[in-house]
């Protein structure tokens, strides 16, 4: 069975790639041109947020390396939330990469079978980059008013993260 799975995922891609050139030929539409129009369009985005993103990961360097985040953590109260866990639960909204690389500390220092390192890994697969991800999409598509989606995305992460300290 394992080996079926295999070779039916080996060939999904070049399938896929097949039926939507397939597709595009039998409605005479001209695939190439298209493909290059959607790479061009595609590589304008990524130029528009880079600015974006370049702030983001400049911001979540000086939080890390100022101590700002461990500082941050000792100001709540013994009992509310593992304190190691506290700079990881704090960056995840803004960055996936700095939250993993804290939750990576976590794992050199706990071990990653350890309650802390549970825990770290269940909050990372079920929180979102809020900010990140709000920052991006929403400049890219020039979107003003967010409404009600701060609120919602971070009543998920806060959900997230009780159902990371509950379950690890």
């Amino acid at each position: 069975m394992d080996t079926f799975v295999n070779f039916l995922s080996g060939l999904f891609i070049p399938l896929l790639v097949f039926y939507i050139v397939g597709f595009g030929l039998l409605m005479k539409c001209p695939v190439f041109d298209a493909f290059t129009d959607g790479a061009k369009d595609g590589f304008h985005v990524a130029v528009s947020i880079l600015p974006t993103l370049i702030g983001l990961i400049a911001g979540v360097r000086v939080l890390r390396a100022s101590g700002f985040l461990d500082w941050l953590a000792g100001l709540l109260p013994r009992g509310v939330l593992p304190v190691p866990l506290v700079p990881v639960i704090l960056m995840r909204p803004f960055s996936s990469s700095a939250a993993t690389g804290l939750a990576l500390d976590i794992f050199k220092e706990y071990g990653p079978d350890s309650y802390l390192g549970r825990a770290a890994s269940i909050l990372l697969s079920c929180t979102e980059t809020v900010f990140y991800t709000m920052s991006l999409y929403f400049v890219t598509v020039k979107v003003t008013k967010t409404r009600w989606t701060m609120a919602g995305a971070m009543l998920a992460t806060a959900a997230g993260v009780a159902a990371s300290l509950w379950l690890a």
